[in-house]
């Protein structure tokens, strides 16, 4: 059973004025990488449809098949404790 909905991410991030969130997801070679995205792009990123040019990661793709799609695992959503108390930043774990 899952930790939390997309209707519970949303919710959160609304309730905590989490102004930017951080789709993580790491290269071939293990290094973190991120897209950050705004408040109001989460539900379009929740849905599978945030993309990104993962011929400009080291050891992905080449460049004509270059478009690759995140896939958020919403179990992995936290608001990051250390950030001002208005305009929050949250991250999100992905799948490539």
């Amino acid at each position: 059973m899952s930790k939390y909905t997309k209707q519970d991410i949303i919710r959160m991030v609304r309730e905590e004025d989490v102004e930017f969130i951080r789709l993580q997801f790491t290269d071939m070679f293990g290094t973190l990488k991120n897209v950050a995205i705004t408040s109001s792009q989460l539900e379009k990123a929740m849905n599978n449809e945030c993309m990104f040019d993962g011929s400009s990661i080291e050891g992905f793709v080449r460049i004509e098949e270059s478009d690759m799609y995140l896939h958020p695992d919403l179990d992995t959503f936290v608001i990051f404790p250390w950030r001002p108390q208005q305009g929050k930043v949250a991250r999100i774990i992905c799948d490539i």
